[in-house]
Parts: structure tokens; sequence; C-alpha cells
């Protein structure tokens, strides 16, 4: 049955799925930015565009809601508000980005961010769920040294933290100036990503970087693999999971790239559905996966596929991995 009926958007909503590419700050509702800023005596923000100019436009608008995160509290509040929507939208597991530069740059201490998020994560758990890791992003358009000290000041929570990004503006920002930065994280223990945004100048060669270069283990975004049938083939051969989220480009770049979601499905990528920054381009995840399956006509198969290659593409271990692929196809087989 086609995707867009109403039996199917139903089928999406209780589909068991995992979510790998969101940031916390950017589950940031208006709302919750508003009650922030009266909390700290900050101005409230005003409304939020229905569009954006580019990534640069998204990001310069994205960095000023934060102004109003600066306690434990306020990160304990905001990804308590997530894991809330995400359990509601069927997210049983997630692994969600913060970006602790954005924060430390204001005077905002580390330790503050990580106990916030992790005592939500913590109370999440303890009423059913949704599950969570965190991943902790450096800002490429940062000096690399700035993300070296955030990854020494991450050090003394790593029982916290299961891997590290690299996220923000990609343009004269390549992924090869981290690597010395990513190859300390992997030592460390770490599992590393890297954003590969689309529509941008040497988006081809960024993504080899993070393949040859750099070693990851998996890519957020990465659309652009389309353009290399190499580049496919080795994604393909190594694995390697593609964090693609829909609305982030139909909202900066007109968009959803649905067709190349379909695309990767055909060829065999390891590609997964996610919100990105659902607070600013209309939708979690359950509403990226029927923006997808109506706009590329995808059946049940196809979304329960793109679910399985959430759980495959996770980092979990091999027994976790497997009890969450049957809650998948348990699903699949009952409804």
């Amino acid at each position: 049955m086609a995707a867009g009926t109403r039996d199917a958007s139903d089928f999406v909503a209780g589909l068991p799925k995992c979510e790998l590419h969101v940031h916390l700050e950017g589950t940031l509702e208006a709302a919750m930015a508003d009650l922030l800023a009266e909390r700290h005596g900050l101005p409230a923000l005003g409304a939020r565009p229905a569009s954006f100019d580019g990534l640069a436009d998204f990001l310069s608008r994205y960095y000023a809601a934060m102004a109003g995160l600066r306690t434990e509290q306020d990160f304990y509040d905001l990804a308590a508000a997530y894991l809330d929507v995400a359990r509601r939208q069927g997210v049983t597991y997630a692994e969600m980005f913060f970006d602790p530069q954005a924060h430390t740059a204001r005077g905002v201490p580390f330790e503050a961010v990580v106990r916030g998020l992790h005592r939500a994560q913590l109370d999440a758990r303890a009423s059913g769920g949704p599950d969570s890791a965190l991943i902790c992003c450096f800002l490429r358009d940062e000096p690399v040294e700035s993300a070296a000290a955030t990854l020494d000041a991450s050090l003394e929570f790593k029982d916290w933290i299961l891997g590290v990004g690299l996220d923000s503006d990609e343009r004269g920002n390549p992924p090869v100036e981290f690597a010395p930065v990513f190859e300390r994280a992997r030592a460390a223990g770490y599992r590393l990503t890297m954003h590969c945004d689309p529509r941008q100048e040497g988006s081809v060669d960024h993504l080899w970087q993070c393949l040859e270069v750099v070693g990851v283990d998996r890519i957020d975004h990465g659309v652009e693999c389309l353009a290399d049938d190499r580049l496919v083939a080795e994604l393909v051969r190594r694995r390697l999971g593609l964090t693609v989220c829909p609305l982030s480009n139909l909202r900066l770049y007109g968009d959803l790239m649905a067709d190349a979601v379909s695309e990767m499905l055909r060829r065999d990528v390891l590609v997964t559905v996610n919100s990105d920054d659902p607070a600013y381009f209309g939708g979690y995840v359950a509403d990226n996966f029927r923006a997808v399956a109506d706009d590329a006509h995808l059946d049940r198969a196809a979304l329960v596929r793109l679910a399985r290659n959430g759980f495959e593409a996770a980092w979990l271990a091999p027994d976790r991995r497997a009890g969450y692929l049957q809650q998948v196809d348990d699903y699949a087989a009952r409804v």
C-alpha cells in the first residue's frame, strides 16, 4: 500500500524508530526559548521564519536562540522535552548531538551542560524510554584548538558520552583539518561521525576525507555521495550509515531529497531518516518518515527497511541491536 495513505501514516506512528541525527539545541522550541529568556531576564527572540536562506542563515538564528541555555536545569529541560516528544514519535533509541562550544564560549561550564542532559536521559529511561546516548559535536567553524580543548573537557564525562561529531558551517572547513582531534578521540574510545551537508562546495571530496583520512564510523547527511559511483560502492562495502534529514533539506535547500533516499535504498546504502533540528524544520522523526514516504511513494517494506537501517547504523552492542531489530520485525508482522 502506498505510504501516503492514512493507513501508512498510522503504520509510521507505531513503527519502532532509531534517531541518529538530532541536535538537542535544535529541539529548542520557540515556546521553551521564550521561557528560558524570561527565566534569565533576556529579551524574547520573536517569531521564527518558515524557511532559511541556506545553512549560514539558519546557523546565525540557531546560535542566537541558545542564549537562554545557561544552567544545568536548562539543559535538563531541553533534553527532557525532546525525549518526551521522541517517545511519542515512536523513537525507542536515540544518539543525540550536543554542541558544548556554543555554550562554553558564553561562560557556561561544560559540566553544567552534560550533567543536565545526562540527568534527563536517566529520567527518560526510568519512565519508559526512549533509551539514548550522547555525541559531543565540535564546531568546524571554530579553531581546531577549540575542538581539542573541548575533547579534553569531555574526557571527565567519557562514561556518559558515546562519540564525537563535527557540525556547523562547512564552507572552508574540510574534515581533514580536524583529523588529529578525531584520532585522539578514537584513541580515547569514542565513536566518530562527521557532517557532510548537502550542496556544499567540495562535498564529494569531504566525504572521501571522512572515509580515507579520518576513518569515521558514520556520516551525517551525505546525500552528495550519489554523485560518485565509486564512493557509493565504498559506503556499501563498509556498511557505513548515512543520516539523512529530509525536512531539514526542504527548509534549507527547497528539496526533501526523498528521491535520493529512495535511490540509496535501491543501491543498498545504509541510509537512515532523522529530524536534525526539528524545532526549526517543521517536524520530528516520524514526520520525516511520512514526508519521505509520501514524496517518494515508499511502501511499508521500504519504511521497515529504513527503520531497521537506523538500528543497524547505531553504535549499539550486538545483543541490544538484535533486540531493537526484533521489535521492528514483530511490529511489521503484527500491523
